[in-house]
């Protein structure tokens, strides 16, 4: 059996983990605004390591918001009158605190509100001028939806290029994307889209990254929607020509509320296939002809949600009143002893329980982890068995590949050959079912805990032990 590595009582456990991690002392008022702000997690007894996927709202915000709506009246902002007035102040000075919150210049950035990120990153695909001799340029580390931009870069005959990223660490492949970099065509239009850190694995890839590629003849998409979250976005340091994510991720309320912040010259090269009903100035049947609003409203299709944006400003005075720094230092802490607790876990036999995918330290990594859990021949143990059981102890974690395929597949050894012969075999539609028959032996799919606002040592405690329950675990 293994020796444990944590004492059996939580109190003196966290004890123990206070005097190994004293910054962890520093965020306390994060403590009490878990009292005060998210009791419902503690009354309900909820261990929460899903903020990669959503964060959680506060008691405070909603009431905030509640109360903002109770003492007005707002109408459709697309009029003149007092009720539509009134909310359309409120949505400007909401664009505008956006922008003050990432110490984005109005000068040089707008703020343009979307239904979340995957919305903001097809404005920017379905748009961008890409042509014969343009490129698309990304990572195998990215989400769905920036893989997905490659389909309106290839339908305008642009090239599209990724960029490995490295097993085991799943840190871009920086020789490769030099190399790549090197390859625009500087009379062309160029786009290179990565995430500021990985929904997969939690790598943060270097901001320093942008300044490289606009020096070689690039426009810059950052995907910040993993990111921001826990970290701060300072966009008068680095300087993406596009920005995308969504608020939901960072405070949890409102849902269905992105963003897309873009640079004023980037967003001059744009070129929207169609318009709407708020992004023109004039349109006309007979004339046959439209005229498209400059800025932010040019983008904003239909009517905007005028009742949930004030509780945008609402959320992000919230995490500026707490310090994106202190929420950064407590996942930090936290998600550093949680690597280490999986890592040191061993089956009688010395082979581990879980495979971490991704680095073991938090050296230029978020507070998202995803693995594998073993039994002792070797043996991956179904990531929907151990979803299961997690919900039996109820603990809140999320399974599958996450929306992004270039890490999972690297991770898991899937490889082109095997991904090839499986859409060769199917090649009108392939099911999960078609697609776990077809790569046999191997997982598709991996375990994914992630620590953020509230999170604290009793979370990560209690999901080691339940990572124990498998240790010597026969599935």
């Amino acid at each position: 059996m293994v020796v444990p590595t944590l004492a059996t009582d939580v109190e003196s456990a966290k004890e123990d983990f206070c005097s190994r991690y004293p910054d962890y002392q520093q965020t306390q008022q994060l403590d009490e605004l878990r009292a005060k702000d998210y009791a419902r997690l503690d009354q309900t007894h909820h261990i929460y390591l899903d903020y990669t996927g959503g964060g959680l709202y506060a008691d405070s915000q909603v009431k905030a918001h509640t109360q903002l709506l109770l003492d007005n009246v707002f109408g459709n902002p697309h009029s003149t009158n007092p009720t539509s007035i009134v909310a359309t102040h409120l949505i400007e000075h909401t664009r505008a605190f956006v922008l003050q919150y990432f110490n984005a210049s109005p000068d040089d950035y707008i703020a343009i509100f979307t239904q979340n990120a995957s919305g903001a990153l097809k404005i920017v695909g379905e748009s961008y001028p890409f042509n014969k001799d343009g490129h698309y340029l990304l990572t195998f580390d990215n989400h769905n939806s920036v893989n997905g931009i490659r389909e309106f870069a290839r339908a305008k005959g642009a090239a599209v290029t990724y960029t490995p990223t490295l097993p085991p660490d799943l840190r871009i492949d920086e020789n490769t994307l030099n190399k790549n970099l090197d390859r625009a065509d500087p009379n062309a239009h160029n786009l290179f889209a990565y995430p500021a850190q990985s929904n997969f694995s939690g790598v943060q890839h270097s901001l320093e990254w942008i300044e490289i590629a606009h020096a070689k003849g690039w426009d810059v998409l950052l995907d910040a929607a993993a990111f921001t979250p826990t970290n701060r976005l300072d966009l008068s340091l680095y300087h993406p020509d596009f920005v995308t994510l969504s608020f939901y991720k960072i405070f949890g309320y409102p849902t269905g509320l992105g963003c897309l912040i873009a640079r004023k010259s980037a967003l001059k090269k744009l070129h929207r296939p169609w318009f709407a009903g708020g992004t023109i100035t004039v349109a006309s049947v007979q004339g046959n002809k439209h005229y498209l609003h400059d800025g932010a409203e040019a983008f904003e299709d239909g009517t905007l949600n005028y009742l949930g944006i004030p509780a945008v400003e609402i959320g992000l005075k919230h995490i500026a009143a707490i310090n994106v720094e202190t929420i950064h230092t407590r996942v930090t802490c936290l998600a550093d002893w949680l690597l280490k607790e999986l890592v040191s876990l061993k089956h009688g036999n010395g082979n581990p329980v879980v495979k971490i995918y991704g680095p073991t330290t938090m050296q230029d990594r978020g507070g998202t982890i995803t693995m594998n859990f073993f039994d002792p021949r070797g043996w991956f143990i179904d990531h929907r068995y151990i979803e299961a059981e997690a919900n039996k102890a109820n603990i809140s974690l999320r399974t599958g590949c996450f929306c992004n395929p270039g890490d999972g597949e690297l991770a898991l050894g899937i490889s082109a050959e095997e991904l090839i012969s499986c859409f060769i075999k199917r090649p009108d539609a392939l099911t999960i079912d078609d697609f776990r028959r077809c790569v046999d032996a191997k997982s598709t799919g991996a375990v994914r805990v992630s620590v953020g606002l509230v999170s604290n040592f009793n979370d990560v405690y209690r999901f080691v032990e339940f990572a124990k329950t498998f240790v010597d675990k026969q599935v």
